[in-house]
């Protein structure tokens, strides 16, 4: 299934590309400059999981992003200011049936999550925050902190690395954190009844190296690590399964340039 997505996603991500390519080649400096594009990621297959999963995940980073009545609030690499961009968020399904350790749990949909976020950068260093809000699975809100160094260790080369720190709302964590009294009973005694509080949910360190192929595609592989805290590795779900949840992927994408004003 995972074969025929990126095949179906590929056709469409070329035909999109061919149809932009003449235009960005006659004009650089447009409005909007946003790299899209599809990556195969290695990641827990849900949170507090031992066991991992690849799949598809898509990849978005705006490299110029205009306002009207503010201007251009993203403009380019390697450059200083404020700058802000849309953040999104997916969280695949989660059934009884993926790990001995839900046993007894109800199943939890898959979930889109929608926001924005915002920061300062420099040319070797950024800072950012982001806030979502989620749709489907769950209902609740997600941010992220965030801090990166940046180096150029070579000629169309990027590093960026740097400590992550999460917080939800207590909505989230009952959805994927908390246990009712009907689920501890179901478990037969696997879980114990749990009733999380929103906070901070994990620290971690992350890290991408981004290799400009052409002048529109670019070739990202990253890499990261969170570990649970506060209520979220207090969760009989994490007690039974894991604190640490290790990350890895790779992926290409497209630069589309376009003007909307």
């Amino acid at each position: 299934m995972m074969s025929e997505f990126l095949k179906r996603f590929g056709l469409a991500f070329l035909a999109a590309a061919a149809v932009t390519q003449a235009a960005s080649a006659q004009e650089t400096q447009r409005q909007y400059e946003v790299d899209l594009g599809v990556g195969v990621s290695l990641a827990p297959k849900y949170e507090t999981a031992e066991s991992y999963l690849l799949s598809p995940f898509p990849l978005i980073s705006v490299g110029r992003f205009y306002v009207p009545g503010l201007g251009q609030v993203v403009d380019g690499k390697r450059k200083t200011g404020v700058f802000f961009y849309p953040s999104f968020g997916f969280i695949g399904e989660r059934k009884p049936s993926d790990s001995a350790d839900l046993t007894g749990t109800r199943k939890v949909n898959w979930a889109l999550e929608l926001g924005l976020g915002g920061g300062y950068r420099a040319e070797n260093w950024r800072v950012f925050a982001e806030l979502r809000q989620g749709i489907n699975g769950h209902h609740g809100q997600v941010g992220r902190l965030g801090a990166d160094a940046i180096i150029f260790p070579m000629d169309r080369v990027e590093v960026s690395f740097g400590p992550r720190a999460d917080f939800v709302s207590g909505s989230y964590m009952d959805t994927y954190f908390g246990v009712t009294a009907a689920e501890a009973a179901a478990s037969g005694g696997r879980l114990s009844a749990y009733n999380p509080d929103g906070g901070f949910k994990s620290v971690g360190l992350e890290t991408r190296i981004s290799y400009d192929w052409t002048d529109d595609v670019r070739v990202h592989l990253q890499g990261g690590y969170d570990r649970l805290i506060g209520d979220a590795a207090k969760s009989p779900l994490a007690k039974n399964g894991s604190k640490d949840q290790f990350t890895v992927g790779l992926g290409v994408t497209y630069k589309f340039r376009f003007d909307l004003f």
